[in-house]
């Protein structure tokens, strides 16, 4: 229930995320499994094999980017995105994607900005995955969120 809709609308007032969270939070608190109510948050979804809200939102937000980028979805990509100039052999991957200015503040929490420092901050062996399922596997392996700007949280408040 969560999960979907999550390119659609992904909250980023901070009272939005913690009402989310707190759902989840109460869910791991319900199961039937003994012990799960003396654990903290994090042990909980640990113990059960999920992750933060966040991080979801993070993960479907930079697969959809993918699929864009790759072509797997009917979108031109263009639509949403305008790559980075990397004429000066700039650091980081060859899909480096443009963040332009915004004028309005509704704008920047847009997918098509909330993504992009996230995206940029993948190393080369992800952005080069071949298919989707190979993306998806290999975002996992570097096992932590990305900061999209470098302040703690990847969909923070404004």
């Amino acid at each position: 229930m969560l999960s979907t809709s999550i390119q659609a609308w992904s909250p980023f007032l901070q009272k939005d995320i913690q009402c989310l969270e707190s759902v989840q939070r109460a869910a791991t608190r319900l199961t039937c499994i003994s012990g799960f109510k003396k654990l903290s948050y994090e042990e909980r979804l640990r113990a059960a094999g999920l992750t933060t809200l966040e991080m979801r939102r993070q993960r479907g937000d930079l697969i959809e980017c993918y699929k864009l980028l790759a072509g797997k979805e009917n979108v031109d990509p263009h639509q949403f995105f305008r790559l980075s100039d990397n004429v000066h052999g700039l650091r980081g991957h060859s899909v480096k994607l443009s963040l332009d200015r915004c004028r309005l503040d509704l704008r920047k929490y847009f997918f098509s900005r909330r993504v992009i420092s996230v995206w940029n901050n993948l190393p080369q062996h992800v952005v080069d995955a071949t298919s989707v399922n190979s993306f998806k596997n290999r975002w996992m392996l570097i096992g932590r969120p990305l900061d999209m700007d470098n302040k703690g949280s990847a969909y923070g408040s404004p």
